[in-house]
């Protein structure tokens, strides 16, 4: 696959292109939302990925105010955390007030939640409602399983258009991804560079050395090259910087396959990414304060 740019986009299910590269910005709070949301647009960033949950869209939409950069030629992707078709319809009003505009480019169900039973059935109708409405130019998920798209796709009508999913070389869930790929869904990583874990594991030392570039190029390459958008989270404007370094090579197809061979099924947020949200939390800190890398 050439991906030579940061401006290379994929294209969805229903004909909206997304950009491939995208700034995360999770656990940010405050003034340095607004800074590396600024620095990044500046660099070149077309693509901001934020969530109710993260208690920052307000500052991505001071950010996205300021930019100078024309609304259209953005793609801001947010998420609904609360669970009911009455509630994903004032969630998405919320974000809109929150952000300041009147659309998002992609909209997703931030998790499954299976516990409630078929609440996120509910829940993606209300998604369709907010698509055909003009609010959301496309819908998706994050956190689930194809067991949970495969409904959607059978019981609803519009079939998701990403699904974005923990993913780094520990944890690749090939199966789901191709799962997606079947089914036309594009597959998102968030947590591409595994919480920061991957830059320990001295294996990826001689790859980038091969290529000139650092850790977190390497993995960031790998991922675009298995056609993944990838979004990773910094509010250091060096990292910002860095992170966009990759698309001046190419890894060649024996160093992808290293990287593919280091799958182990290990995830850095939790057991399972569609249980609730303070859960995950909770056992990521016990799991840490216990001496584990991640």
């Amino acid at each position: 696959m050439t991906i030579t740019s940061i401006n290379d986009v994929t294209k969805l299910n229903n004909g909206v292109l997304m950009p491939r590269f995208g700034l995360g910005v999770w656990k940010a709070k405050g003034q340095e939302v607004v800074d590396a949301v600024t620095w990044a647009i500046e660099a070149g960033y077309r693509h901001i990925d934020t969530a109710a949950v993260y208690g920052n869209e307000k500052e991505v939409g001071i950010a996205l105010q300021n930019c100078g950069i024309s609304r259209k030629d953005l793609f801001i992707t947010s998420k609904v955390a609360k669970m009911g078709y009455k509630e994903a319809l004032d969630s998405m009003d919320q974000t809109l007030c929150d952000l300041q505009t009147d659309y998002v480019d992609l909209f997703l169900i931030h998790w499954p939640h299976p516990e409630l039973g078929d609440t996120y059935l509910e829940m993606w109708r209300a998604m369709e409602r907010i698509y055909k409405e003009g609010k959301a130019r496309a819908i998706g998920v994050a956190n689930f399983y194809a067991e949970y798209l495969q409904r959607i796709i059978n019981e609803c009508s519009i079939k998701p258009a990403v699904n974005q999913f923990e993913c780094h070389p520990y944890y690749q869930m090939p199966e789901l991804q191709a799962f997606c790929k079947n089914n036309e869904i594009q597959y998102e990583a968030y947590s591409p560079l595994a919480g920061g874990a991957v830059f320990g594991d001295d294996r990826f030392a001689p790859i980038a050395a091969k290529y000139g570039k650092d850790v977190a190029q390497i993995i960031l390459r790998w991922e675009l090259q298995r056609d993944i958008v990838v979004i990773p989270k910094s509010v250091k404007q060096k990292r910002i910087l860095s992170n966009m370094d990759v698309f001046d090579f190419e890894l060649e197809e024996a160093d992808m396959k290293l990287l593919d061979a280091m799958d182990i099924n290990t995830k850095v947020t939790c057991a399972r990414p569609d249980q609730l949200w303070p859960d995950f939390l909770a056992e990521k800190e016990a799991r840490m304060a216990a001496g584990a890398r991640f």
